[in-house]
């Protein structure tokens, strides 16, 4: 995909995110540089409790995780593999366990994909690391047939991302790609105390709030628009009923801002959707991977059980509603 094409949809995409009601804007488009920096400091918050959460449970269930897939060949495939930090912990323990893998991330990031393959080649030598750049809604499927078994992973609690709705039918998209057997490993965050869920995404240092603003910044340097991010602050909410987190950025007055010549009216008080973040509970995440024909073979936590892995087996089609 070319930058001036990238430019393009992006443009498209907060126009008519802006133009709709109540207004919009794609959490995908946080992580530009100074985003994804932003981010790094999030990710170290104590208050930003997820990272740590499922890093604990890589160092300490992957071996089991490992033990519970019973074929010797494995191609693992990660949706969103980043920079491979953590995933390099599974990687490590599969091998430890005699496995014969290979190892394809997929991001849209093919930097990042760069340095992934770099960093494990000097961390795991006689890992075979084939990286996959794009959209994985495009490339999952093309990826070749090996002798073994898929196990696909979804880390990152991004499953939250999701509402219920579109979290099924992903679910049911990476099915489609998968055959009997192979098995899918996703991470979630779950319901706990309200009032930590919240700090996590409105925390004292205000970070999350620069996290959301630079949004609007980007959307300054990047399509030629006027926001005046002083007139903006950031509002996070949490749902314990329905496990979401959502946040918010606020307009803090009536005004209009340009955007690479679209006019955009606000009112005061007007408030601009900016991400969603699903909490779960076990029993509504293990009926989540049963509705989309995933068996559930295995959930492991943390100490405090606020976040979990949830190992599935895909199932044959017959019987899988």
């Amino acid at each position: 995909m070319s930058d001036v094409l990238e430019q393009t949809t992006f443009f498209k995409d907060v126009i008519s995110g802006l133009q709709t009601m109540p207004k919009k804007l794609s959490s995908k488009y946080f992580y530009d540089q100074k985003g994804s920096e932003i981010f790094q400091r999030i990710m170290k918050m104590d208050a930003y409790y997820l990272p740590g959460c499922e890093r604990f449970i890589l160092e300490n269930e992957s071996k089991h995780i490992a033990q519970s897939i019973t074929s010797e060949n494995i191609q693992v495939i990660e949706l969103g593999a980043g920079d491979g930090t953590k995933t390099s912990i599974l990687l490590e323990n599969l091998l430890a366990a005699g496995k014969k893998i290979e190892y394809y991330p997929m991001d849209i990031s093919a930097d990042i994909l760069e340095f992934n393959q770099q960093r494990l080649s000097r961390q795991l030598p006689l890992l075979k690391v084939t990286p996959v750049a794009g959209d994985y809604h495009l490339t999952l499927n093309g990826l070749p047939q090996v002798e073994g078994t898929k196990l696909i992973l979804f880390l990152g609690s991004n499953i939250g991302n999701f509402n219920p709705t579109e979290a099924l039918a992903f679910l049911k998209f990476v099915k489609s790609c998968m055959n009997p057997g192979d098995h899918f490993l996703v991470a979630a965050d779950l319901k706990k105390n309200p009032i930590q869920v919240l700090k996590a995404y409105s925390d004292p240092e205000g970070l999350t709030k620069k996290f959301n603003i630079n949004l609007l910044d980007r959307i300054n340097r990047e399509l030629e628009a006027d926001f005046d991010l002083d007139a903006f602050d950031h509002y996070a909410t949490y749902n314990p009923l329905n496990g979401l987190a959502q946040s918010f950025l606020v307009s803090l007055k009536q005004q209009k801002v340009e955007i690479g010549g679209t006019s955009i009216p606000f009112a005061s008080g007007e408030v601009i959707h900016t991400e969603i973040s699903k909490k779960y509970d076990s029993d509504e995440l293990r009926e989540l991977m049963k509705s989309a024909g995933f068996i559930p073979k295995k959930m492991v936590y943390d100490t405090n059980r606020w976040y979990t892995l949830a190992l599935g087996e895909a199932a044959s089609s017959k019987g899988t509603g």
